[in-house]
């Protein structure tokens, strides 16, 4: 999401009464009759307060992107990220500055132009004042925007029309691994900063589809009402991009997680999205016993079995998901 640059206050002032300044010089050295210049002379240094003033808020109005005509995917990455109402509101703000300047303006140019030439210096002292005032009270709101540039300054690009693969599972069950393992040899990856956390996007492309390999940060087993900022920007990757999810067993639990555990948010995931799921339980090579995996195994009509780090049956998730797209459009 592209934020143009957010100057302060000060910056804003500064830029405006410099360059009013440079109005008013222009006008004392036109051939306008003397008698007529102080008062036109203060005219030009309101109005082009005002507008520099104006024209500074609206660049910021319209080269931020309205959340609103967003895929829902970027409104919730955005709402997660630093909240769409708040970053409403501070846009709504700078839209009010707008509409009260536009009003000192008219306001403060009629009292130049009816008042005497002695008096003009203190009318646009008066508006200059005023501007100014309003320019700081919405110092909160472009401080606001100036923090939702750099939390927004690497926000992922999404190819919509690629097949889309989200993969899923518990912190170091090998995710990342498993995607590096799919792209191609020189893959186009990129981490996207969730806080501490970040999703990776990897591109291939079999029998002329294109295919977006998308890894999530690691999510918990618990339910999605306790899951804390990082497993819920997870969370919006399942929810509007996946066409498919790869889940991610740590088959030998050395990451930590027990299987139970794992398997209550396989479970979880499958409840909560109607989406297609394959089963991938990771590091088989480190397994000593296969018995052990039969309680969780038979609750699956299909699942694989990977060793990633190894590059052992990573095909295999290619060939499934060439057979699932063909089935989706069958």
């Amino acid at each position: 999401m592209f934020i143009p640059t957010v100057p302060t206050p000060d910056e804003i002032l500064d830029k405006s009464f410099s360059r009013a300044k440079k109005a008013a010089n222009k006008v004392r050295t036109s051939k306008i009759p003397r008698h007529q210049k102080a008062k036109k002379t203060e005219e030009a240094r309101i109005k082009t307060a005002c507008q520099v003033t104006k024209d500074t808020l609206n660049n910021l109005l319209e080269k931020t992107p309205q959340v609103e005509s967003m895929h829902m995917f970027y409104q919730d990455y955005i709402d997660v990220m630093v909240g769409v109402d708040q970053l409403k509101k501070s846009l709504g703000a700078l839209n009010w500055a707008v509409g009260v300047i536009s009003k000192f303006e008219n306001e403060y140019v009629f009292k130049v132009r009816r008042t005497r030439p002695e008096n003009a210096a203190n009318i646009r002292k008066a508006a200059f004042g005023r501007i100014s005032s309003v320019i700081n009270q919405i110092d909160d709101d472009l401080d606001f925007l100036n923090y939702v540039k750099g939390k927004l300054r690497n926000m992922p690009t999404i190819d919509f029309e690629a097949i889309t693969v989200v993969i899923a599972g518990f912190p170091n069950v090998g995710k990342s691994t498993i995607l590096r393992q799919i792209t191609p040899a020189e893959p186009k990856v990129a981490d996207y900063p969730f806080t501490t956390h970040g999703i990776q996007i990897g591109h291939f492309e079999k029998r002329w589809k294109k295919y977006q390999i998308i890894d999530t940060p690691g999510l918990l087993d618990r339910p999605v009402r306790d899951m804390n900022n990082i497993e819920l920007r997870a969370m919006v990757a399942l929810e509007h991009l996946a066409d498919v999810i790869l889940y991610i067993f740590d088959a030998s639990e050395n990451s930590g997680y027990p299987l139970d555990a794992q398997m209550r948010l396989y479970e979880e995931i499958g409840h909560l999205f109607d989406t297609p799921i394959i089963s991938v339980f990771n590091k088989m090579d480190l397994v000593e016993n296969n018995k052990y995996l039969e309680k969780y195994i038979s609750k699956m009509d299909k699942y694989l079995m990977i060793s990633a780090s190894k590059g052992s049956g990573v095909q295999l998730i290619i060939k499934e998901l060439e057979v699932i797209e063909n089935l989706s459009k069958s």
